[in-house]
Parts: C-alpha cells; sequence; structure tokens
C-alpha cells in the first residue's frame, strides 16, 4: 500500500447543481474523473486532515466502485476516520442523521436522487456539510473553482475493502467503519414519532403499501413499517435495492409509480399509500381514491405536526421553495408563525433550520422535512402522517377536504418539458424576462397579469443573495405560473412549468386539477411561447 499523486488537467462541467454534481454514469466512470472531483472538493474546504466523514450512497450502478475510489483519495489526503453504509448504502437523510450524530466533519453522498440508474444512465456526488445538509452556493463555488484548475490529487495504490463486512478496517492511516445503515436512522424516528399508536392504527385494520422502488429505502421501510410497526409482510413492494432500480425510474409521482397509484384508487385498494425515490429523500402521499400533492401535504403536515410527539411544542415557522404552491403560507398565517420563501434546493433551508428559524420545510417536487436532519426525508414524512392519522382517526381524503375547507385549496400542478434543446430553453427565458416589465395589466388567454418579476432571495441569517431563481407571473384572482430551467437532469435542459390557482373556502373545491388549471397553463405557454422555443404543443410530464 502506497500513497501517490497523480498529475491531472481538469474536466470541464463538473460544477455541483441544486443536489451536488450528476451526469452520465460513464462520464463518472471516465478515469481520474471522481478523483479529480472529490480532490476538488477537499481542496474547497481546506483539506480533510484528521477529519471525519461520512460516506455512501442509494446503491446504484458504480456507486460501490466510486465509493472504494472516495475512500482511497480521503485516506491518501490524511482523513482520520471515514463512516461507510454497509455494502455502500446510505440514504440521504440517514447520512445527514449520521454527520450530525457522530459529529463528523461533513459528508459524500453519491446519488443521483430520482434520475434513473445504469451504466447508460445517471450518477452523481455531492458533499455535504458539518449540519448534516448539502453545501451552500459558497463552497460549491469554491468547488467548482477547484474543479477547474486542479493539476494533481493524492490516491492509495491499494486493494478494495470489503464493504459488507460490519465493523473498523484500516486504509491506510484512516480507518473506515461500516455500519448498518438503518439503525441510527430509525432510533431517531422512534424519537420523533408513537410508534405505539400507530402500531395500534395497523393492528385496528388500517392497510398501506410502500413502494420503495428498488431503490434505497427499501430496508428502511422494512425494517420499520413490517418488522417494528406490524404492518404485513409485503405491505412494502420493490424493498430489494437495485444497481438499476428494477429498470424503472425511482422517482415517486404518479407517472412513475403508476401501479401503486392505480392500486390505491381501485375499490379494494389500501387505506394509505406512499412511495420514496431513489436515495430516500422523496415522498409519495396517496389516501384511497385520492393523491395528495407535495404541495398540500406540506399544508397538512404543518397543520397537524403538533399532533406528534416530536413537535408537540409547536412549529418555528415554515419554509417552502418558491415554485411550491402557498398553501402552507395559509396555515403559517393562521398559526402566527414565520413563513419563508426560498429558491429551489434544499441548501437554501439550512441556514434557516440552524438558526431555530423554522421547523418544516418543503419544496413541490416531493420533498419533505424538518429540523431532525437537514435534508428531505421520505420515509420521515410517510411516518408523519401515519401518526396524524393515527391521532385524528379519521381517512387521508376527509383530512384534505377539512384543510381545503378551512384554508382553501391551492390547485396545483407541474408540466414538465424534458431534454429540451439548451440553447433554446435559455433563449426562452432571455426572451421572457426581457419582456418582464411590460407584462402588469396584460391580458393573455383568459387570464390578466398581475405582476411578474425574476425571483431573488436574500437569506435572513447570513444576508446572502441568489438572484435568477426562476420566473413568477402572477394573475388576477390568486393565480400563479411560475418557469425555471432545472438542474437535475443530465442531458439537454428540463423546463419546468410550475401552475397554481386559489379557491377559497366558500369556492369550488372540487375541480380536477388540470381543469382547474387550463387557463393558466394555456397562458403561461403563450406568454412563454412555450412551443416555439420547445417545440412541444404539450409537457412531457405532468404532476
Amino acid at each position: 500500500m502506497s500513497k501517490v499523486t497523480r498529475s491531472c488537467t481538469p474536466f470541464a462541467g463538473q460544477k455541483p447543481g441544486t443536489s451536488g454534481l450528476r451526469k452520465k454514469t460513464r462520464v463518472f466512470m471516465e478515469p481520474g474523473y471522481v478523483e479529480t472531483f472529490v480532490q476538488s472538493v477537499f481542496n474547497a474546504i481546506d483539506g480533510v486532515e484528521g477529519k471525519t466523514l461520512v460516506v455512501g450512497g442509494d446503491g446504484r450502478f458504480f456507486n460501490a466502485e466510486a465509493i472504494q475510489t472516495i475512500l482511497r483519495v480521503a485516506a491518501a489526503n490524511g482523513a482520520a476516520r471515514a463512516i461507510v453504509g454497509q455494502n455502500g448504502l446510505l440514504s440521504t437523510p440517514a447520512a445527514s442523521n449520521l454527520i450530525r450524530k457522530r459529529n463528523a466533519d461533513g459528508g459524500l453522498i453519491l446519488s443521483a436522487s430520482h434520475n434513473p440508474g445504469g451504466i447508460d444512465e445517471d450518477f452523481g456526488l455531492k458533499y455535504n456539510i458539518s449540519n448534516g445538509g448539502p453545501a451552500p452556493e459558497g463552497v460549491t463555488a469554491a468547488i467548482f473553482e477547484e474543479t477547474s484548475k486542479i493539476a494533481e490529487y493524492h490516491t492509495l495504490e491499494t486493494d478494495d475493502l470489503d464493504l459488507e463486512r460490519l465493523g473498523e478496517q484500516s486504509l491506510g492511516s484512516m480507518t473506515v467503519e461500516l455500519v448498518d445503515p438503518v439503525k441510527d436512522y430509525a432510533e431517531l424516528m422512534r424519537q420523533l414519532f408513537d410508534f405505539g399508536k400507530i402500531r395500534d392504527l395497523i393492528a385496528g385494520g388500517f392497510t398501506l403499501r410502500f413502494d420503495a422502488m428498488h431503490a434505497v429505502t427499501g430496508p428502511y421501510a422494512k425494517a420499520i413499517l413490517e418488522d417494528e410497526l406490524g404492518a404485513p409482510a409485503g405491505s412494502v413492494i420493490n424493498a430489494v435495492p437495485s444497481v438499476d432500480f428494477g429498470k424503472g425510474h425511482p422517482d415517486p409521482n404518479p407517472i412513475w409509480a403508476k401501479p401503486l397509484v392505480d392500486l390505491v384508487m381501485s375499490g379494494d385498494g389500501p387505506d394509505f399509500a406512499a412511495a420514496s425515490d431513489g436515495d430516500g429523500d422523496r415522498n409519495m402521499i396517496l389516501g384511497k381514491g385520492i393523491y395528495v400533492t407535495p404541495s398540500d401535504s406540506l399544508a397538512v403536515l404543518a397543520a397537524n405536526a403538533h399532533r406528534v410527539p416530536g413537535y408537540a411544542a409547536g412549529l418555528a415557522g415554515v419554509a417552502r421553495s418558491m415554485p411550491t404552491s402557498s398553501a402552507c403560507d395559509r396555515v403559517a398565517e393562521k398559526l402566527g408563525i414565520g413563513c419563508f420563501e426560498t429558491p429551489t434546493g434544499w441548501k437554501f433551508f439550512g441556514n434557516l433550520l440552524d438558526a431555530g428559524r423554522v421547523t418544516l420545510c418543503g419544496e413541490e417536487s416531493a420533498g419533505t422535512g424538518s429540523d431532525h436532519v437537514r435534508e428531505k426525508d421520505g420515509l420521515w414524512a410517510v411516518l408523519l402522517w401515519l401518526n396524524i392519522l393515527a391521532e385524528r382517526a379519521v381517512s387521508v381524503r376527509e383530512i384534505l377536504e377539512d384543510h381545503w375547507a378551512t384554508y382553501g385549496r391551492n390547485y396545483y400542478s407541474r408540466h414538465d418539458y424534458e431534454a429540451v434543446n439548451a440553447d433554446a430553453a435559455q433563449e426562452m427565458m432571455t426572451d421572457l424576462i426581457a419582456r418582464l416589465p411590460e407584462l402588469a395589466g396584460k391580458t393573455a388567454g383568459n387570464c390578466q397579469v398581475t405582476a411578474a418579476d425574476q425571483f431573488s432571495y436574500q437569506d435572513p441569517v447570513d444576508g446572502s443573495i441568489s438572484n435568477n431563481q426562476g420566473i413568477r407571473i402572477w394573475f388576477t384572482g390568486g393565480g400563479r405560473g411560475v418557469l425555471r430551467l432545472s438542474g437535475t437532469g443530465t442531458e439537454g435542459a428540463t423546463l419546468r412549468v410550475y401552475l397554481e390557482r386559489y379557491a377559497p373556502v366558500d369556492g369550488d373545491l372540487g375541480i380536477e386539477t388540470q381543469a382547474a388549471l387550463k387557463d393558466i397553463a394555456e397562458t403561461v405557454a403563450q406568454l412563454g411561447k412555450l412551443t416555439h422555443y420547445t417545440g412541444r404543443t404539450a409537457p412531457d410530464v405532468m404532476t
């Protein structure tokens, strides 16, 4: 075993996005690619000499091989300890919890989240800081700067470690500790929720299905929902993690989890159903015959969290990403607590959580979480829903209908235009931004614009400013359209169009969602010239 320093040249495009660096798997497999990026991360954080790191991922293709590379680079750079999930597996929220619980200096999480896995699909790698959350923009900017000038990296020439054997191993002078990926996370969930109440609910005949989508949450869900809470065997489906997610798309939404949706919409479907994504940080919630949008889920959880042990003292505040509907704003107003609108990306919640300004956070892209970790957490959201259902002893549908009758309903949908020509997508945004000042008062289709802007955010904790975070267009009656280019795709550009319409408590609360949003969708498409720039007459995916 010997330490070596190898010369290298920068790889183009190693710029971390909203959730780290994402590329096609074959790009990450290029010789030296992982090494140069990891070395750039270490250079950007003033090295890892004597530090402790958490390392793990969602088990997708190339996960184990990349972890071996990361450990060699960490050991060669003088890291003291690496805490690694057995077989290289750690859900993203479990990794965040481990960083916090073990007082680690940071962590490297391997995942492309909800993107497909396989040698011809997607891979990702991100750095989380010592609070357990994603690196803020200042750190990711420093990492990108290092990737543009890196000239050498350090590694070890050594055999692979046994990632299956629990306990400690040595890699050079670094200790590698292999841990049960579920144990510490399950312990945290017991502290937050009334497992006895949920166990009684299930024992009383309440039925559920959880679709792990052949991804990392499978072992967590089986251990907690089936083994500990008593859900019958088979309640957790697609529970074994697979390198290609069973050749599926591990995105928990009605499109990619359609079999689960069809089941819960059938006459003999379960009382409750849920799904999580590739790395376990997203969730989908359904009740018998009804789908809960992520925006509504955040609002319902905010209104009911006080019923659960971990949040019995009430909420300090709530935060949502800008594209997320304003449903939770109405709850915050009624509770008399703060409500914050941030850019897309969980990293923007970190300062608010650390400062005690908020307790619950959520994004329209199926991410929900709290101050228990610094990441969104799919299984946590499922358990919070189950605990609330156990306390209220009503159905998911009844909870939603009661919520709408109390606060009104924010009809909401996201329309995705995928793999759009990147130059055309950018030209569309540039054109629309130039026309924003003239939109107020303009009538397009059946809607009148009341205001339009490009969203900028000033962090209320550290004062940092994030500009160019998406276009917002408001309409008479409380409707809204948002357009932004996503940072989670790996080819072309993904244009996301978010549509929202508010119906007050005395309005029509039972319209089909796409019908309720039809006028706003057509108006936004017209204002943005979407057909002209995308070449599409309709989105690829509507959720």
